[in-house]
């Protein structure tokens, strides 16, 4: 390969690089996730004014069947009034919580953490941009034994339309 071939491909591997928090965020990667130099600005808003910088990125899994679309977080400690399920536009699900610590056990008179390993709760910030089939209408959360589900339903297809069309002889 030539000096110049050489140049090319590096130029277009870094022009690659420099746009894929961009390709990420479009894919529905959290800003926090792809752009964690951003997370330290202190205003919980990245560079062009996205929410959610700063905030951790809770892992999620999403699951599709024929009926719905489910997703899966982890939200160990938090409470139902920790953690708000919205709908942006009608096609933006976001899952945010307030990630407020709250321990029951430590906190008699004289007492202290001398070891404090246990993950606590954590702010974090999740927007997915629905499917055309998803339902709006249709969505349900619930939170139990630290995991929050929320399922959103899906629009039916519509019928498939037929039509008798007549044979002419000729």
């Amino acid at each position: 390969m030539s000096l110049t071939a050489d140049s090319a491909l590096f130029d277009s591997a870094v022009r690659h690089l420099f746009h894929l928090p961009e390709t990420l965020e479009k894919l529905g990667f959290p800003a926090s996730a792809v752009r964690p130099h951003d997370a330290h600005r202190g205003n919980g808003r990245g560079r062009n004014g996205e929410e959610g910088v700063g905030l951790r990125s809770a892992p999620v899994d999403i699951l599709e069947s024929h009926k719905e679309y489910t997703f899966v977080i982890d939200v160990p400690g938090l409470s139902k009034s920790d953690i708000q399920v919205t709908l942006e536009d009608e096609k933006i699900l976001v899952i945010k919580s307030s990630g407020k610590r709250k321990r029951d056990d430590g906190e008699e008179e004289g007492c202290r953490y001398l070891l404090l390993e246990r993950s606590a709760p954590v702010k974090f910030l999740r927007k997915f941009r629905l499917p055309e089939d998803a339902s709006s209408s249709g969505i349900t959360a619930k939170c139990e034994n630290g995991v929050l589900t929320v399922v959103v339903g899906k629009i039916p297809p519509p019928e498939p339309k037929t039509r008798t069309v007549e044979v002419t002889i000729a």
